[in-house]
């Protein structure tokens, strides 16, 4: 990382150089505005941008470290964040055009959190329809490219902020995820990203407008070039925020391991229900034959004591029951009746999709309880093992494909037209059950194209994942800048 230019190393590291007094917050900034202006053009990444009010905040950090009172690690230090949370002043789309107009009028909780440690935030990050996407394009931004191929996707839904982090744009990121849309883009783009456990990240300034409550899975978390900026940015942003933050404190457990010896690391390369490109299985492969010799105890064939399949409807079933409110009255009479006229014996994705989003409430509580009871099976399965590294997606990055709806679009796998949904898994198998997952850079595929493995663990150990990808970083390998950034 040391000898890296200075808008790609990580923010834990800039902001040991700006509080060390060898280098200035406002110059940083012009480092990250240059690559913004040499290729944004290019990549669509940042859409929305206030860089006069982060000139001053820059100069206020400067003020602020010469005089030795730094605010947190992260003071000075640039960022953007994900275009859906609330950033005073700015449009917060969604990359709908109903809500062009919406534009915020506080911050964030997580926006706030981060700038009040000296973060500076000088832009937004593009994002799919309603967040609806592993891609990220919308008829108000329009496309993002992914900055190792420009023909293809970064990812989604936080793909502009993953962009923007793997090119130098900015050095932190604030994401959320319901369906990988922080751990799919880090895979996408090869930077690093934390799915927290459900709840411990406040969501408030991630709504849309006339909504207070969030959905169920969804939650907001970091991303960033480095494990380490993992961990720093998640303690600024965890705990509780308004009526709750009166009653209770949040208290997330330091990891205990202090080295991979210490792991007991279950290994899971592919499932009948998602099946991984070979590319994407040789380099977990490749990892699992690193750890072999260097952790506790490894297994290929540990699990959890339930199915895959299971798992894979159970979240369906609860993912699109927590979407399905952004139906208008119109759209849920017409999926009752589209579901009405289906075979009972249809297991398909789209079936499964229109059955959740009209889903009676008491089937929905069976769904949820059977939810809390793989929950459980989840904790007695990491009382052996302290993580689960799998694949973040089914391959790396597919070419941009914008055609009919997203239930719809393919991808290739192992040769095979697959449907992107298939890779849903990948993203349930954790988020369903409300734990944390990182995603850590692993490598790169023959194609020149990066992947990232992620590591589940149990709930509220999210500080025990982002060791694992901090030990990785030493260790394995880490961030490497895109060619040509």
């Amino acid at each position: 990382m040391a000898r890296l230019p200075l808008h790609f190393r990580s923010g834990t590291e800039l902001g040991r150089l700006l509080r060390a007094g060898k280098l200035k917050s406002q110059a940083l900034l012009e480092q990250c505005l240059e690559q913004y202006a040499r290729h944004n053009g290019a990549l669509n990444a940042v859409v929305v941008t206030d860089i006069a009010r982060a000139k001053k905040a820059a100069a206020a950090a400067d003020r602020r470290l010469k005089k030795g009172k730094p605010l947190g690690p992260f003071d000075g230090v640039p960022m953007t964040a994900k275009e859906s949370f609330d950033w005073s002043g700015t449009p917060s789309t969604w990359g709908d055009p109903r809500f062009r107009d919406n534009i915020a009028s506080a911050d964030a909780v997580a926006i706030t959190r981060l700038t009040g440690a000296g973060a500076v935030i000088y832009g937004k990050t593009n994002v799919p329809l309603m967040l609806a996407d592993w891609q990220s394009f919308n008829a108000i931004y329009g496309t993002t490219n992914n900055p190792w191929d420009v023909t293809r996707s970064p990812g989604g839904s936080s793909g502009g902020s993953a962009a923007a982090l793997a090119t130098g744009m900015s050095a932190l990121e604030i994401g959320s995820d319901i369906g990988a849309s922080i751990r799919n883009p880090a895979h996408y783009c090869g930077v690093y990203g934390h799915k927290p456990t459900y709840g411990v990240v406040p969501y408030q300034g991630h709504l849309l407008p006339g909504i207070v409550e969030p959905g169920d899975i969804s939650v907001a978390g970091p991303l960033a070039r480095s494990a380490r900026d993992l961990a720093a940015m998640l303690k600024l942003l965890a705990g509780p925020a308004g009526p709750e933050a009166r009653g209770y404190a949040l208290t997330l457990p330091p990891a205990r391991q202090k080295s991979l010896k210490d792991f007991r690391v279950a290994v899971m390369v592919t499932d009948e229900q998602s099946e991984v490109d070979l590319p994407v299985q040789d380099l977990i492969g490749q990892l699992t034959q690193f750890l072999g010799k260097r952790v506790r105890k490894l297994s290929t064939t540990a699990r959890p004591q339930f199915s895959t399949k299971e798992a894979m409807d159970v979240y369906i079933a609860l993912l699109r029951s927590a979407t399905s409110r952004r139906q208008t009255d119109e759209d849920f009479i017409t999926n009752q009746r589209k579901v009405a006229a289906t075979d009972p014996l249809d297991d398909s994705y789209l079936t499964k999709m229109l059955r959740a989003y009209v889903l009676s409430h008491r089937d929905w509580l069976k769904y949820n309880e059977r939810r809390h009871q793989m929950r459980l099976l989840w904790d007695q399965f990491f009382e052996d093992w302290d993580v689960m590294i799998c694949p973040a997606a089914a391959s790396a990055a597919f070419p941009h494909d914008h055609e009919g709806e997203r239930h719809e679009r393919k991808i290739t796998v192992n040769g095979k037209r697959v449907p992107t949904t298939d890779q849903l898994f990948w993203a349930g198998y954790s988020g369903c059950f409300y734990l944390p997952s990182t995603v850590a850079p692993m490598g790169l595929t023959p194609e020149g194209l990066p992947a990232g493995v992620q590591i589940i663990t149990r709930s509220y150990g999210d500080y025990t994942s982002i060791r694992f990808a901090e030990l990785l970083e030493k260790e394995y390998g880490g961030f490497i800048p895109p060619p040509g950034y």
